[in-house]
C-alpha cells in the first residue's frame, strides 16, 4: 500500500508489512487472531486525536488498545485502526491531596509499583499487565474491592478524546453524565482515555495473604467446599476479599483453590477461613506481608499469555443440593485439549454494595459473588473444542445466574447490553448518543 495512506498518522505505525506487525497485533487471549489495517502506538494526546482524524477521513474502524486483555479480543480487529495507548504511561503521585494521575496507558504493575513503595494499597486487579483505564471502566473488581470499593469507585476524574478529536473532562460536576457512564460500561465505549485521577486510600502497614489449597479433591469435596462458600459469604468480614476455584488441569490434577487478601492480622484472617478446613486435606497459609509484597505474589501466579474462552456470570441466590451437584458437573468432563478446566468464584459484598446499582452504570453491586468458568488449551486445533466446551454449560450457568461482568466479556450473549448493564442499559444507549452520536467507536458488543 502506498506510503501517503498513512499521512497524517503520529506516533510509531505498524502496518502489516514491518517485521514488528506479527508481535504488535497479538493480544494476551492467544485464541484471538485478528489481522488490523495500521497499529499506532501513541505517545500523547495529539497521536491520539491525529489516529482518530485519520480513521475518520479514512472510513475506517477503530479499536482501543492498552494491555490488550480484552477477554473476546474486542480491543483489536480485522481491517481497523488499532489505537494502543500502552506508551502513555506516566504517574503522577500528589501524596498532599491523596491524589493519583495515571495517563491512559498505565498498567497494575505500574500502579501497585509505585504506591505500595510508599504504603499504599490500591483497588487494582490481579494481573500485571492489565491496562487500569479498562479494568477502571468496567468497574474493576481486585482483592481488595469488598474493603476499598471496586476500581472504579475511587475514579475521581478522567480525560477522554472524542469522536471529534477533541479534549473532554469528566467528573462530578463536568460531564457528569458521562462520568457517571464510564464507572462501569466496559472499555472501548465514549471515546480514548487518556488519564485518570483516583483518590488515594489510606496507607496501611500490612496486609494477610490467605491461600487454601486441596489437591486429588473429590467431586464430593467440591460439593461440599461450595456449600461452605455461599454460607460464609453471608456475614464475611468486609476487609478480605476472597476467590476460590474448583478446577481440573494436566498438571494438578483435581483441585479446590483459594486466595484473597484481609486487611488484618493473620490471626483474624485464620478465624475467618477456618471454615474451609472442614474439608479434609485442605490446607490454608496466612503469610502477614506488606500490600505490595502480597499483590506481587499474586501477580506471579498469572500467566503472560495463553489461548482460553471464559466468561463471569453474577449470582443473588443460594443454590441447593442440586444445583451444586449440577455445578460440579459442569468440569466433570473435560474438552478435548484442554490443559485447564475450571469454575471461580470471585466474593462480592461489602463496600461493593454500599453504592447503589443506579449511581454509576456498574449495576450488578447487590450480587453475592461473580461465578466464572473457563477452559484452556495450548494446541490451536483444539480451539473448536474447548470453546463449545464453555458454550454449552454457559447454557446452564445463565439459568442460576443474573447478568454478565462487562469486564469478563462473552460473544455469546443474546441481549449483551442487558446482560452486561441491567436497568442501566437504556440510559448508557442515551449518554452514547450525546458522546459518541454517530458509534463511531463502536465494536462488537458496544453501547450504542
Amino acid at each position: 500500500m502506498n506510503k501517503d495512506f498513512y499521512n497524517g498518522l503520529t506516533g510509531e505505525i505498524i502496518t502489516p508489512s514491518d517485521v514488528l506487525y506479527n508481535e504488535a497485533r497479538q493480544v494476551w487471549n492467544g485464541a484471538i487472531q485478528k489481522f488490523p489495517k495500521v497499529i499506532v502506538y501513541c505517545y500523547n494526546k495529539n497521536d491520539v486525536k491525529n489516529a482518530i482524524l485519520w480513521a475518520k477521513d479514512k472510513n475506517i474502524g477503530v479499536r482501543i488498545r492498552t494491555g490488550g486483555h480484552n477477554y473476546e479480543g474486542y480491543c483489536i480487529g480485522n481491517n481497523v485502526l488499532v489505537i494502543d495507548i500502552s506508551r502513555m504511561n506516566k504517574l503522577e503521585l500528589d501524596s498532599q491531596n491523596n491524589k493519583l494521575k495515571i495517563e491512559g496507558g498505565v498498567l497494575n504493575e505500574q500502579v501497585y509499583e509505585l504506591l505500595g513503595s510508599q504504603g499504599y494499597p490500591f483497588p487494582g486487579g490481579s494481573c500485571p499487565t492489565v491496562g487500569v483505564v479498562g479494568y477502571t471502566l468496567g468497574g474493576g473488581y481486585g482483592y481488595s474491592s469488598r474493603y476499598l470499593g471496586l476500581g472504579c469507585d475511587s475514579l475521581l476524574e478522567l480525560e477522554i478524546i472524542d469522536y471529534k478529536g477533541d479534549t473532554v473532562i469528566a467528573n462530578a460536576e463536568e460531564n457528569s453524565e458521562l462520568y457517571w457512564a464510564v464507572r462501569g460500561s466496559g472499555g472501548g465505549n465514549f471515546g480514548v482515555v487518556v488519564s485518570m485521577i483516583f483518590k488515594l486510600p489510606e496507607k496501611v502497614e500490612k496486609v494477610s495473604l490467605v491461600e487454601f489449597y486441596c489437591v486429588n479433591a473429590t467431586e464430593e469435596q467440591m460439593r461440599q467446599f461450595i456449600g461452605i462458600w455461599q454460607t460464609c459469604l453471608v456475614n464475611l468480614d468486609c476487609r478480605i476479599t476472597l476467590t476460590s476455584s474448583i478446577y481440573k488441569s494436566i498438571e494438578e490434577g483435581q483441585v479446590i483453590s483459594g486466595r484473597g487478601i484481609f486487611y488484618g492480622t493473620p490471626d483474624e484472617a485464620q478465624q475467618i477461613v477456618q471454615v474451609f478446613e472442614q474439608i479434609t486435606g485442605l490446607t490454608v497459609s496466612i503469610k502477614y506481608l506488606t500490600f505490595l509484597d502480597a499483590i506481587e505474589r499474586i501477580e506471579e501466579t498469572v500467566p503472560k499469555s495463553q489461548k482460553f474462552k471464559s466468561t463471569g456470570r453474577f449470582v443473588y441466590k443460594e443454590y441447593d443440593t442440586q444445583e451444586i451437584e449440577n455445578i460440579v458437573d459442569l468440569i466433570k468432563d473435560t474438552a478435548e485439549g484442554s490443559i485447564f478446566a475450571g469454575i471461580t468464584f470471585y466474593a462480592m459484598g461489602g463496600k461493593i454494595e454500599e453504592i447503589g446499582e443506579q449511581d454509576t452504570a456498574f449495576f450488578y453491586r447487590k450480587a453475592k459473588y461473580i461465578f466464572g468458568i473457563q477452559s484452556v488449551w495450548e494446541d490451536p486445533k483444539y480451539a473448536k473444542e474447548n470453546i463449545n466446551w464453555v458454550d454449552t454449560r454457559f447454557v446452564y450457568i445463565e439459568k442460576i445466574t443474573d447478568g454478565s461482568y462487562v469486564n469478563f466479556p462473552y460473544s455469546g450473549l443474546e441481549c449483551y447490553d442487558f446482560d452486561y448493564y441491567g436497568e442501566n442499559a437504556e440510559i448508557l444507549r442515551v449518554i452514547n448518543n450525546i458522546y459518541d452520536p454517530n458509534n463511531f467507536f463502536s465494536f462488537p458488543q458496544s453501547v450504542n
